[in-house]
């Protein structure tokens, strides 16, 4: 089994081993020892639920306060007036059904995230088998299948997630970037905390949140006092 390096291990030692306040977990990320690139930030939060069972599925999407730090390349499919609204908004590329036949001759995935109208979806469907496995199927529950292209098209440039809890669940996403300010990552994760706790199933009994990490990419995780996100 590999072990950590000198690096992880000294940061390891530096976190007391208790529970955190967001903003004291991110001053003590801010501190650690860092390497040559820049960090992201990332959560992991584990929830009370079976995802196994549509009642308990968990998730959304929510544009960040301050962004996650990344530039996303869009790719939006649409027709007529629809495609003029995407360029207006930012997409890096727009198309209608030649799009959809590049991605699937050429398996074409140059792009973060796609966007498209509905009444293209029954283009797009054959394209499982290339956009499925790499998460960049577009669905209404995304807020990727959509009339209302210009909106989706600039709240995902400014910084919009979509988090899901996975098979174990577990949410994990990135809320920022290691160069971003601790009061920019603090608000950041509490606008997606609440998110998440107003969206609890109505079927969940008991505890809902049962705990919560932050770390970089490279750092030990710093464990947060789940019951600041109790009270939302």
């Amino acid at each position: 089994m590999s072990k950590h390096g000198k690096a992880y291990r000294e940061n390891k030692n530096g976190i007391e081993d208790r529970f955190h306040t967001v903003e004291e977990a991110f001053e003590i990320l801010k501190g650690l020892k860092k390497p040559k690139f820049t960090e992201s930030m990332d959560i992991a939060i584990r929830l009370n639920v079976d995802p196994k069972y549509p009642d308990q599925m968990v998730r959304g999407t929510i544009v960040l306060p301050h962004g996650t730090g990344k530039k996303k390349v869009v790719l939006v499919i649409a027709t007529g007036e629809k495609q003029k609204e995407a360029e207006e908004a930012g997409a890096d590329f727009v198309g209608g059904e030649e799009m959809a036949e590049k991605i699937q001759k050429e398996g074409w995935t140059d792009f973060d995230v796609l966007v498209a109208a509905p009444d293209m979806m029954g283009k797009l469907g054959r394209l499982g088998k290339v956009l499925g496995p790499k998460g960049l199927m577009p669905s209404p529950k995304a807020g990727t299948v959509t009339f209302n292209i210009k909106e989706a098209v600039a709240e995902i440039k400014k910084g919009r997630i979509e988090y899901k809890v996975d098979k174990t669940g577990i949410i994990n996403t990135s809320i920022g970037k290691a160069s971003f300010e601790p009061v920019q990552l603090t608000e950041n994760t509490k606008e997606l905390m609440s998110a998440i706790v107003k969206g609890r199933p109505a079927s969940v009994k008991g505890k809902f949140v049962e705990s919560v990490f932050v770390s970089s990419t490279m750092s030990p995780s710093v464990k947060l006092d789940i019951q600041q996100f109790e009270k939302n």
